[in-house]
């Protein structure tokens, strides 16, 4: 459909190099944009962008530590360079590290912070001041930030992760609302993602196993099915095509919203 063609846009998309992030930049090239991959996963991230290449899709790779302000003004000098303009952020990069309340390490509660939040919010900095009028691409355009399920829910073993994502979810309605405000002509939506069998997915089954919360990753994923109206984990694809869809003319009048990617979860 007309709506959901991306032919002339140009893309960045953080922690690019697998996963959810290669999903994105996979759907965003077959929409037709020309995608940046970006991650400090410099081997995969070129790997990535290299079989974009291969499928007809204009592609490049660029090393991005989100949590670098430099790295964010370099990474979008390079995008507007080699792809001729910036219209389409997704801010996808984060980790998650699981702990109980009662065993959380302030260390590990700052890395989450430090590339959650901090890395969201320097995105969102680069992002506007690259297309906003007067900006180095100046067209306007659109960001989605990669919020998550955990948000919306209370789950165990994850609260500063919880935290984080649900201060991805405050960014991007401010966001929205400073670009509507300021004329900047750029939309800022995100999705709350469900959880999606990745290695990182994967790796916090096993992690709430190890609290003692379950008996085995089995039974912890199965409860989260059994938590789901859908009745079934998310995929790489079903996130894509949301993003794709906030990205695209179809979405053309809104900003400033999250939309639920969690098979009802969080509802």
């Amino acid at each position: 459909m007309k709506q959901f063609d991306l032919q002339g846009r140009k893309a960045l998309v953080t922690g690019a190099a697998r996963g959810i992030g290669a999903g994105i930049a996979q759907a965003l090239a077959a929409a037709g944009a020309a995608v940046m991959v970006s991650d400090v996963l410099e081997k995969d991230g070129r790997d990535t962008a290299r079989k974009l290449a291969d499928s007809g899709a204009r592609a490049g790779f660029v090393r991005l530590d989100v949590t670098q302000d430099d790295d964010w003004a370099s990474a979008v000098a390079s995008t507007v360079a080699e792809l001729g303009g910036f219209d389409i952020l997704v801010n996808n990069a984060g980790i998650e590290i699981t702990s109980l309340v009662v065993d959380q390490d302030a260390g590990d509660l700052r890395r989450m912070l430090d590339v959650n939040v901090v890395g969201t919010l320097l995105g969102l900095k680069h992002a506007f001041r690259a297309m906003r009028p007067g900006g180095s691409a100046g067209g306007g355009g659109a960001v989605v930030n990669i919020s998550s399920v955990a948000a919306t829910i209370a789950f165990p073993a994850i609260a500063g992760y919880s935290a984080t994502k649900s201060a991805v979810d405050r960014l991007t309605r401010v966001g929205a609302m400073e670009s509507g405000k300021l004329g900047y002509g750029v939309r800022v939506n995100c999705i709350y993602p469900g959880l999606v069998p990745t290695d990182m997915g994967m790796r916090l089954a096993g992690d709430v196993v190890a609290a003692g919360l379950w008996p085995n990753a089995e039974a912890a994923i199965g409860d989260v099915i059994g938590r789901t109206p859908l009745a079934r984990l998310g995929e790489v694809g079903d996130m894509a095509d949301a993003v794709l869809f906030l990205c695209s003319d179809a979405a053309r009048f809104i900003t400033g919203a999250g939309l639920p990617v969690d098979g009802g979860m969080g509802m």
